[in-house]
């Protein structure tokens, strides 16, 4: 087994003892992101969107560093703390693959994520 760890300055540093990523072999498990400014490590108040927006950013920076992107993505997990945000969330998650090779999904609400963001999106890939 190959153990790789995948860091990037172009998302948040881990907020605890955890990487941005680790790759096994040619799977990569990407540490669920929300909406902070990785310059900063201020989290970022937006609409839905924005925050939804930057969070997928985040994840196609820590697939970048990996070499992949988000064809490679098999599996995606979205957690909200208010399912009423389903809508909104989709639409910007949706813009970044095609429809016919989207990854598998869940989508679930939660009472609380970490630092009370309103988003939380983590990724299995594949190369």
């Amino acid at each position: 087994m190959k153990k790789q760890i995948i860091t990037t300055t172009k998302a948040p540093a881990p907020l605890g003892p955890y990487n941005q990523a680790i790759k096994i072999n040619e799977t990569l498990y990407i540490s669920g992101q929300i909406p902070i400014i990785a310059s900063t490590m201020e989290l970022f108040n937006g609409t839905i969107k924005e925050e939804t927006q930057l969070v997928m950013q985040h994840l196609k920076s820590i697939l970048e560093a990996a070499g992949m992107g988000f064809k490679n993505v098999v599996k995606s997990s979205i957690f909200l703390d208010d399912m009423d945000n389903f809508g909104q969330v989709n639409e910007v998650y949706g813009s970044y693959f095609d429809e016919a090779t989207a990854p598998a999904r869940e989508t679930v609400a939660v009472k609380t994520l970490p630092k009370s963001v309103r988003i939380e999106i983590s990724m299995i890939a594949v190369d």
